[in-house]
């Protein structure tokens, strides 16, 4: 295979290299620590998180919305160390990430949030990936043409050559249709994704 043919691959985030959703589980946990209702604070949170997805809010102004929208009783400090504690790894994906060899290209593209991003970005497990790409950032969210687009220009190679990687069958169906090739993982199956992944690969 020569560099031109050379394939890469491209994951998301939330719900693969984490278990569950980073949103579920953050919620349950303000929830908990607030004692106010999951449903209430559920409502409000997917009523607003758009605007922390396409960065159009700060996490601090969504929290003061949720703060009085919901009545949870939470300064912010402790909003934002509850939500990035809410992360829960996804161990056998970082291993994945990790026995990648290094001449493949590994990119990123995620529905994010602000400060999320940042935090992500300072854990040395990053350094693997090639120009991440968060939607917070983009000003667009999976699954917007716009977004595997701006993939596609980070990875610096052509969609064709780059499989895709998400939990979500919208979001593979949208890479397909970009040129991409869609992968879609559950954490219970990793060793058939795993295998998968390495037939790409080396197809």
């Amino acid at each position: 295979m020569t560099s031109e043919q050379k394939r890469h691959v491209a994951f998301d985030w939330g719900g693969v290299f984490t278990v569950g959703t980073f949103d579920g589980r953050s919620t349950q946990n303000v929830a908990d620590r607030s004692g106010v209702p999951v449903e209430r604070v559920r409502d409000s949170y997917f009523r607003h998180v758009r605007q922390l997805e396409v960065g159009a809010w700060t996490l601090a102004k969504f929290w003061t919305v949720m703060q009085e929208e919901a009545g949870i009783p939470m300064p912010y400090g402790d909003f934002e160390e509850l939500y990035l504690g809410s992360i829960a790894d996804n161990a056998p994906m970082y291993a994945t990430l990790a026995a990648l060899p290094a001449d493949v290209r590994v990119g990123l593209l995620s529905n994010n949030y602000p400060v999320v991003s940042d935090h992500l970005r300072r854990d040395p497990r990053f350094a693997r990936f090639h120009n991440p790409v968060f939607s917070n950032e983009l000003g667009h969210k999976k699954p917007s043409p716009e977004s595997f687009a701006a993939l596609e220009a980070a990875m610096g190679v052509p969609a064709a050559q780059v499989a895709f990687v998400d939990d979500v069958q919208e979001n593979i169906d949208a890479a397909n249709a970009a040129g991409f090739h869609g992968i879609l993982y559950h954490h219970d199956h990793h060793a058939a994704f795993e295998a998968t992944l390495a037939e790409w690969l080396n197809g």
